[in-house]
């Protein structure tokens, strides 16, 4: 780890995060070294729906967890716009209820290792889709 200025070691880990830092040697070091995140924004689709509460609150040690909803939910929502042949942003980012629901009933709880397979197949079934869903989503200007 870098030892020496805190401030610098603040900017540091700001970099990594792509925060902007303000130059080091004309910041003065203060007692309160608050950083403010601003919300995430995209290049499309800002009102997506929040992800599941657990989602954000699980151990690090279950991220694995997450990937397979993750993998899932892209999955599922590549398939809707493939059927209706709409990439609007309600279909592009559905709600995450049904994805949930799917994952509860099929993953939760199964290993880490079947966790690892589960996600190689939906990764292998979006690498099919992906093509078809990227050309309907450019024409409609939102990929």
């Amino acid at each position: 780890m870098t030892k020496g200025n805190p401030m610098r070691m603040l900017c540091l880990a700001a970099s990594l995060a792509t925060i902007a830092c303000p130059t080091l040697a004309q910041t003065p070091i203060t007692g309160d070294l608050t950083v403010t995140i601003e919300p995430e924004r995209y290049r499309i689709c800002n009102d997506r729906p929040a992800r599941p509460a657990w989602v954000e609150e699980i151990a690090p040690r279950e991220a694995y967890k997450v990937l397979t909803l993750m993998g899932l939910y892209e999955l599922r929502s590549w398939e809707a716009i493939l059927a209706s042949k709409d990439c609007s942003c309600e279909t592009r980012f559905p709600e995450w209820a049904l994805a949930e629901a799917e994952y509860t009933e099929r993953f939760a709880d199964i290993s880490a290792p079947e966790h690892t397979q589960a996600q190689q197949a939906l990764r292998e079934q979006a690498g099919e889709l992906r093509q078809a869903v990227k050309a309907i989503c450019e024409a409609q200007d939102n990929w």
